[in-house]
């Protein structure tokens, strides 16, 4: 028999404590997020002020008109319908300084909730309408986030996107971007965009290149489409890691070769309630994933137009799914394991992560413990 991917904890004993882990226990928890679009990650405010200094209409000149209009959080038909939110914010973000404060702020929110590392996605192909070359686009993110590194002391990513729903020409384009920045703040090549009637296996050349230079491939599959889509982001286009892969359940066979294979599942919980690929929070199925040892991982999606922080998907998987503590180490774990970092440095990184977990679980609660009782 398979045996599960337990074996980082059976030298210790974790604490289960009596009182349940409140918010601030997890915005404490060292994290990851995997999968966060960076046009999809603004801050309100930035938004605002990026519009009033471009000179940008945005339709909306207050906070209380911009969530009118953007309706962070709300419930669509449709990922397409999903996706409108970000006509708005793309709108804003066609300049090397909204590209770069976008990027060094997405760092400094991230530092803030102990995210110690993440992968910021995105298509530079979107932010052309003012004319900035694909290279200074990049360019612009890569500086902005390597600054926010100094600033906040931690580590980032960028994911280059080729866009479904675009054309496999755009694609190439953006391959070639990324084969052009690895090692210069690129760790991966993503396919993003509608996926319904916009089939991966159609992108092949762009995957063909990245594949031959050597770069890590995750792909949005199985979110507005069944097994099918994951099966040809796995067999057809090589992925490593898969976005979202709500409805892989559909599918034993392919469950059982994404287990075997420990591909990672880039679980945007919110998200795909948000967009339909999961009816209810409670039907979701992560916890289901996640008991049969496949290599589950959270993320955002998108801080803005999902209305969520790492620490609210973790307290949300939580307070759902009636995670042990275990199950959080868990977690933890897998999204150090399927990052894009090189293998040396993920070693450490996965050493100190485990250690400092495994404290903070344990000494949760205690502290109330060791206070002297109060003089009646």
């Amino acid at each position: 028999m398979r045996q599960k991917e337990m074996y980082y904890s059976h030298d210790m004993d974790l604490f289960e404590p009596e009182k349940p882990f409140d918010r601030d226990f997890f915005k404490k928890l060292p994290k990851t997020d995997l999968h966060v679009h960076l046009d999809g990650s603004l801050r309100p405010e930035t938004i605002l002020d990026l519009a009033a200094k471009d000179n940008v209409d945005i339709g909306a000149d207050t906070l209380k008109k911009l969530e009118k209009t953007l309706q962070p959080g709300k419930t669509h038909e449709s990922l397409t319908d999903y996706l409108k939110a970000f006509d708005l914010t793309l709108k804003v973000l066609q300049t090397e300084e909204s590209l770069y404060r976008a990027a060094y702020e997405l760092i400094e929110d991230n530092a803030a909730e102990s995210v110690d590392y993440f992968e910021v996605r995105y298509s530079p192909i979107l932010h052309t309408d003012k004319g900035l070359p694909v290279t200074t686009i990049l360019e612009a993110v890569v500086e902005g986030l390597k600054d926010g590194e100094r600033d906040f002391g931690i580590k980032s990513g960028v994911i280059v996107c080729g866009i479904r729903n675009i054309s496999p020409d755009v694609s190439m384009q953006m391959a070639e971007l990324a084969v052009a920045f690895k090692n210069r703040g690129v760790v991966g090549y993503d396919l993003a965009g509608a996926e319904y009637n916009y089939p991966a296996r159609d992108h092949l050349e762009s995957f063909n290149l990245i594949l031959s230079n050597n770069i890590n491939v995750t792909i949005h599959a199985g979110e507005a489409y069944g097994p099918d889509s994951i099966h040809q982001a796995l067999h057809y286009c090589g992925a490593h890691r898969i976005g979202h892969g709500t409805r892989l359940k559909e599918n034993g066979d392919l469950l059982n070769y994404v287990n075997d294979h420990r591909i990672p599942l880039e679980i945007c919980l919110s998200s795909n309630v948000q967009t339909q690929a999961a009816k209810t929070i409670e039907r979701h199925p992560f916890k289901f994933y996640l008991d049969l040892g496949l290599r589950v991982t959270l993320n955002t999606d998108n801080r803005l137009v999902t209305l969520t922080t790492m620490t609210d998907e973790y307290y949300l998987a939580y307070k759902t799914f009636n995670l042990t503590s275990q199950n959080i180490l868990d977690l933890v774990i897998n999204g150090v394991k399927s990052a894009f970092i090189p293998f040396e440095y993920k070693k450490w990184f996965l050493r100190d992560t485990k250690q400092k977990t495994i404290e903070l679980i344990n000494s949760y609660g205690r502290e109330e413990e060791k206070q002297p009782a109060k003089a009646q």
